[in-house]
């Protein structure tokens, strides 16, 4: 059996949806599954254990649609006997449009009252289409629903548990590269998502000094400050704000998201901002704790929440009625976040 998956858009997106992978694998373990994916998003699921072969769109691919034609075209040679588009899009719908001989055909085609209100009607080429579910406890249990065709041939075997792969030398050369930028492992060391690919999903960097400050002063941590070459003048800025740079790290640079999974591998907290990275963390079991914007639905995006993984969300600490954006996210005060890093470091952390 020949199983394709097809998953655009970002880190956390692609994390969350590799879940279908590893029900598919377990279900069938002699199916060869392919999980498609943004080209610099690709390297992460390298050795995956559910995933046989990641096929990347490339930017190019991306852009042009002669281009990115040609390559569904391509991969779809490949007969695939199930085809689950969950990004479910006009242009993801070209891999089952290419497969219309697949026995399974799967793709979500919204709810029926938001399918009224648009002109263009998708999916026309799932031979089994799946409402937007209203019961899902979170993100990766919305993903899942979508093999739910599937129970009327086989017994499926769901797994929910999102991971990634990294091998014992990985992070050993990492680990070298952070002891040769300063990093003490006999301490506790920390590393802090400060800023977001989205402007509105920045928590304000004052009080993210605050936090960040008492966890050096007061756990005795190193924090560690990634980004990518789009982040680094917003990042050194934000350093800069620190009249103590003492033990806060900026020169740990990451040519990739496989090299940025390394690092946060080798630390034994991450806190900060929600999004792909911190996603990143719970997939390598490494204890964390998030600040949601109020755009971001905690319950939707902290998927298999638990006492390691943690965050809060405006309306955990007040009363959002009536309030702007700004005051919602106001909420979330700093000494609260550091109370509850402070609370999560004393269970996991032992040095």
């Amino acid at each position: 059996m020949k199983i394709l998956v097809v998953r655009f858009k970002q880190i956390g997106d692609a994390i969350l949806s590799s879940v279908i992978c590893n029900t598919l694998k377990r279900t069938f373990p002699d199916a060869e599954v392919d999980y498609v994916v943004y080209e610099h998003i690709s390297p992460l699921f390298k050795n995956h254990k559910y995933i046989d072969n990641v096929i990347s769109i490339t930017k190019e691919e991306q852009k042009n649609p002669f281009k990115y034609i040609g390559k569904v075209w391509k991969v779809t040679r490949k007969k695939y006997d199930i085809v689950i588009d969950i990004m479910s899009t006009p242009k993801s719908e070209f891999f089952t449009l290419f497969s219309l001989r697949s026995k399974y055909r799967i793709g979500r085609i919204g709810r029926a009252e938001s399918r009224k209100k648009k002109k263009f009607k998708r999916g026309y080429t799932y031979n089994y289409k799946i409402e937007e579910p209203r019961d899902a406890k979170d993100k990766v249990d919305k993903f899942l629903k979508m093999l739910k065709p599937l129970e009327q041939e086989y017994k499926v075997i769901y797994d929910n548990n999102y991971v990634i792969t990294l091998t014992s030398e990985e992070k050993f050369q990492m680990r070298k590269r952070m002891l040769d930028a300063g990093v003490n492992f006999s301490r506790p060391v920390y590393i802090c998502a400060a800023n977001s690919r989205r402007e509105s999903k920045i928590y304000n960097t004052e009080k993210m000094k605050k936090i960040v400050e008492r966890v050096r002063d007061e756990l005795k941590g190193q924090v560690i400050f990634f980004y990518s070459p789009d982040e680094k003048d917003f990042i050194m800025k934000f350093y800069e704000k620190f009249e103590d740079k003492k033990d806060l790290f900026v020169n740990i640079n990451t040519k990739s998201i496989r090299e940025l999974a390394m690092v946060i591998a080798n630390c034994d907290f991450f806190f900060g901002n929600e999004g792909g990275p911190r996603h990143l963390a719970q997939s390598l079991d490494i204890p964390n704790f998030a600040i949601f914007s109020p755009s971001a639905s905690k319950k939707e995006w902290l998927s298999n929440a638990n006492e390691r993984h943690q965050g809060v969300e405006p309306g955990d600490v007040g009363n959002c009625e009536g309030l702007d954006y700004n005051g919602q996210y106001n909420l979330i005060d700093p000494d609260y976040v550091f109370d509850k890093i402070e609370e999560m470091s004393k269970k996991f952390i032992v040095k």
